[in-house]
C-alpha cells in the first residue's frame, strides 16, 4: 500500500460501512444495533470499534498508556496500512449484498471522528439517538462506575469531572457540528423516548432511511432490550475497588486496539484477571434497578440542560425540550 497523503482517507480496497450508529452513548444504541442485526440484509459487528476517534484522548483516555517511561498511543501515522486493515477486518463476515453497519457511540461527541467520516469518498449514513440529557448522564455515570472509571459519587464527579459526564449530553453543539461536516439528509435523528413509545414505527423509519424492507424483520424484533443497566450489589465497596484498581482498567482494551502486546507492554494482566474474578464473586453486578438520582441533583441538571439545549428544537425542527422538561 502506498503512503497516503491523508492517512484518514480509506484506500480503495478497504471496505467501509454503509451506515454508522454514532451515539449518543446510553441512549438506546445497543438496542437499535441488535434490532437491525435481525434483518437478513444487515451486518453489524458486535463490538464498538472506535476507529475514527481512536486517537481522541478527550473521548478515549483509556486508549493511551504511560508504561515504563514511554507513551503508548494509537497513532495511525506510524502504520496506516495496519490500522485500515484492522478496521476492515471487523466487516470480513458480512455476506454479499448486505448493508454493513458500525456502532461506535462516541463518534457523536468527537469532531475528529465526524470530520474523518466526511472525508471518505463513500457516502455513509449516520443514525443518532438522543435521550433525556439528565437521564443519559446518570446512566453514563453508572456505566463508568461498573467499568472501573468512576471513583466517587455522582455528585462528586459532577463537581470534579463535569466534562467527563456532561459533554455527551450537549446535543445542540453536536448536531450543529454534524451539519457543518455532513449533509443533513445523511443523518437520521431518533428521540429515545419516542422510540420507547412506538418501537415499530421508529424502527420502520430507520429501515426506510437505510433503504431496507421493514417487513423482513422477524416477529418479536422490537421486544429486544440490549445492554441492560447493571449495578454492583455493594455500591461503596465498588467505589473503593475503583479507587484502588481503576488505573489498571485500560487492560480491558488490550485485545481490541490495533497495537501488539509488545506495543502495549504485557504488565501483570494475569494478576488483574485473577483479582477481578475474585472481586466479581464477592460483589457481583445485578440487573436490579439502580438507586434513583438525588432529586436535587436531577433538578440541577434539568435546569442546566434546559439552558444548554435552548437551540435544539430549532436545529431538529421539532419540540423535543418540552418532551424532556415538560
Amino acid at each position: 500500500m502506498k503512503t497516503l497523503s491523508n492517512p484518514w482517507i480509506a484506500p480503495p480496497q478497504i471496505t467501509l460501512p454503509d451506515f454508522m450508529i454514532v451515539g449518543a452513548m446510553k441512549a438506546g444504541t445497543s438496542t437499535i444495533h441488535q434490532m437491525l442485526t435481525q434483518h437478513p440484509e444487515v451486518f453489524i459487528p458486535d463490538p464498538e470499534i472506535h476507529f475514527f476517534d481512536i486517537d481522541d484522548i478527550f473521548e478515549h483516555p483509556d486508549f493511551f498508556a504511560f508504561t515504563e517511561g514511554e507513551w503508548i498511543t494509537p497513532d495511525i501515522d506510524r502504520d496506516p496500512e495496519r490500522f485500515w486493515h484492522w478496521y476492515a477486518s471487523f466487516f470480513d463476515k458480512a455476506q454479499a449484498g448486505q448493508l454493513i453497519g458500525e456502532d461506535s457511540t462516541v463518534y457523536l461527541a468527537s469532531e475528529k471522528a465526524i470530520k474523518r467520516i466526511a472525508l471518505q469518498k463513500k457516502e455513509i449514513k449516520l443514525i443518532v439517538l438522543l435521550r433525556h440529557p439528565t437521564a443519559r448522564t446518570y446512566s453514563q455515570y453508572l456505566h463508568l462506575l461498573r467499568t472501573g472509571r468512576a471513583t466517587c459519587t455522582f455528585e462528586a464527579m459532577l463537581q470534579t469531572q463535569p466534562h467527563a459526564l456532561l459533554k455527551r449530553s450537549l446535543y445542540s453543539e453536536q448536531i450543529k457540528m454534524l451539519f457543518r461536516h455532513l449533509p443533513a439528509d445523511t443523518v437520521k435523528i431518533v428521540i429515545f423516548e419516542e422510540f420507547l413509545n412506538d418501537k415499530d414505527k421508529t424502527l420502520a423509519r430507520i429501515c426506510n432511511f437505510l433503504g431496507l424492507d421493514y417487513q423482513r424483520l422477524p416477529a418479536g424484533t422490537t421486544a429486544i432490550h440490549a445492554n441492560k443497566t447493571s449495578t454492583p450489589k455493594h455500591f461503596e465497596l465498588h467505589l473503593l475497588r475503583n479507587r484502588i484498581l481503576g488505573g489498571e482498567m485500560r487492560a480491558m482494551y488490550d485485545q481490541h486496539l490495533p497495537m501488539s502486546a509488545s506495543d502495549r507492554g504485557q504488565g501483570q494482566e494475569w494478576v488483574m484477571r485473577a483479582v477481578n474474578k475474585i472481586y466479581r464473586w464477592v460483589n457481583p453486578s445485578t440487573e436490579q434497578k439502580p438507586a434513583p438520582m438525588n432529586s436535587k441533583t436531577k433538578q440541577f441538571l434539568d435546569t442546566f440542560f434546559q439552558k444548554e439545549l435552548s437551540e435544539l428544537d430549532a436545529l431538529l425542527h421539532k419540540d423535543v425540550t418540552s418532551l424532556w422538561f415538560g
